[in-house]
């Protein structure tokens, strides 16, 4: 067929490696050609020692090799293969990266947990219609890795809230296992780990909001409420009651008798329990009714990513629009002015959108900036004289889904530099020398927000009608207002010196007043 892609996603987990095959096309969507999938710890060693022992490597290397048979196989145009907790968590990932790329020819990327988790997100509202009903009433997306655990709020329809929890299955095995007691303890202590960490998560991000689903993306629990446990006619459903009895008959019997009963491999029913009991302690938390498992993995995020970046379907739904949401809640969180951040906002999009042909940068760059001008005065939550300082910690501390560590990185910079002179020398937060295209997105960013910053000094938004227009070699800001803006224009040369020095233009106000 004319225009279909045939594409290939492999995740790399940390329990289990898959491989699945998809034809995308703007007439069909994507369709799903075949699924292989592989079990192979990788996580229990490399959470407790950093590293990925000889053995491991050697199995994952002939997997990955398997993968690239069957890929050929199918004559794949194209394809994507991503790293998630397991990887990411080893000391030496550049060198055991670099080995599987020489050894199999299948180079991996690394997901920093927020990237996976909006993946893992994507494949879900890749479920259309489902999604769209199901999140109309409020909703947590319980996402269960091997390592953590994302918890996704949404109210009413739109993603207000996100956080992690190092509670992953395979990082709770090992914990009951350290603990050294009879198996017949562990939904006691499991359910004490996690109650612990809930309450945590009641108070700071539910508290008295109504939760009427729950819906589960996992390698453990989510199949088997698709194929055997779902109590409505439309699959992957099941009331809240239905599933506690089903905890209550797993905790009650034996792995063999688990997996002969759930048809499924006795090597997965204590994983199987974990996950469960997550699921059960996150639906009494919330006093959920149903539970959906809407049975999709990474692997679909990654088929829907790369066709949404290569616009071979047209989204159905604002994921930027969800990120930003998160955001103000996060400016919310910490006593951020909102009417200061939007008018910030707009004045920096005016600016960006007006000198799109002397910065060169793009769609995902004018978020970063929205993001920025969004969080600009965070910091303030704890310190008034260093801000600058106080604001970058913040960022970099605080889980913002969608977004990679070094976009981030480039937002907490874009903000710390907002409020002091800019370091033409900054490193990266691990250590190193930032890269010289992060570099120059920085200076870049930082430069417009500073300007914009500066024609709102006052905090009082005499400038929230600003016009832009590059005219020479200079940025003509005209502003309509009757307002006094000698404070602005006062200030603004120290500002307009350094976004000279970034664009070669200098930034001039005209004030141009209202009638």
């Amino acid at each position: 067929m004319a225009g279909m892609k045939t594409f290939a996603a492999i995740d790399v987990g940390s329990y289990e490696q898959t491989l699945k095959i998809f034809t995308i096309s703007k007439a069909a969507g994507i369709r799903q050609v075949d699924c292989i999938s592989n079990r192979l710890d990788l996580g229990t060693d490399t959470y407790l020692t950093g590293k990925l022992g000889h053995e491991k490597m050697e199995d994952l290397c002939q997997v990955l090799r398997g993968f690239v048979s069957v890929m050929a196989g199918y004559k794949v145009d194209d394809h994507k293969a991503y790293g998630t907790s397991a990887i990411r968590e080893i000391q030496n990932t550049d060198i055991v990266l670099d080995q599987i790329a020489q050894r199999t020819g299948v180079r991996i990327e690394v997901l920093g947990n927020s990237e996976q988790r909006f993946l893992d997100y994507k494949s879900i509202a890749s479920r259309g219609e489902s999604f769209t009903k199901i999140i109309e009433k409020g909703t947590v997306i319980l996402d269960i890795g091997g390592g953590s655990i994302q918890c996704s709020l949404f109210d009413k329809d739109k993603l207000s809230a996100t956080c992690n929890l190092r509670l992953g299955v395979l990082r709770l095995q090992e914990r009951l296992h350290r603990l050294n007691v009879r198996p017949s303890r562990y939904p006691q202590l499991l359910e004490e780990m996690l109650s612990s960490q809930f309450s945590v998560l009641r108070k700071l991000y539910l508290k008295d909001r109504q939760i009427e689903n729950v819906i589960v993306v996992d390698d453990y629990i989510s199949a088997l409420i698709c194929r055997k446990l779902s109590t409505v006619p439309e699959g992957g459903y099941i009331d809240s009651a239905s599933f506690y009895s089903f905890l209550d008959f797993v905790n009650a019997h034996t792995d063999g008798e688990i997996a002969r009963r759930f048809d499924m491999p006795e090597e997965n029913a204590p994983l199987l329990r974990i996950s469960a009991a997550i699921v059960r302690q996150m639906a009494m938390l919330c006093n959920a009714k149903f539970i959906w498992a809407p049975g999709v993995t990474l692997c679909d995020g990654i088929a829907y990513e790369y066709a949404e970046k290569h616009r071979l379907i047209t989204p159905a739904h604002d994921f930027e629009q969800d990120i930003l949401t998160c955001v103000r809640g996060i400016s919310k969180r910490y006593m951020g002015s909102r009417r200061r951040a939007e008018t910030l906002e707009q004045i920096a999009l005016t600016i960006f959108d007006s000198t799109k042909k002397i910065h060169g940068l793009g769609k995902r760059e004018r978020l970063l900036l929205r993001i920025a001008a969004l969080l600009h005065d965070c910091g303030k939550y704890i310190s008034l004289m260093n801000l600058a300082e106080c604001s970058y910690a913040i960022i970099m501390a605080t889980e913002i889904i969608g977004l990679s560590q070094t976009e981030r990185e480039i937002v907490a910079n874009v903000v710390k530099y907002n409020h002091m002179d800019f370091d033409y020398e900054m490193e990266r937060a691990e250590g190193g020398s930032m890269e010289r295209e992060e570099f120059l997105t920085v200076a870049k960013l930082t430069a417009i927000l500073q300007i914009s910053n500066a024609l709102d000094r006052s905090h009082k938004q005499k400038c929230k009608d600003v016009r832009a227009a590059l005219k020479d070699e200079q940025l003509i800001l005209t502003v309509d207002t009757a307002a006094d803006l000698t404070l602005e224009k006062g200030l603004f040369s120290r500002r307009a010196d350094f976004f000279e020095e970034v664009y070669s233009v200098r930034p001039v106000i005209r004030q141009k007043r209202m009638l």
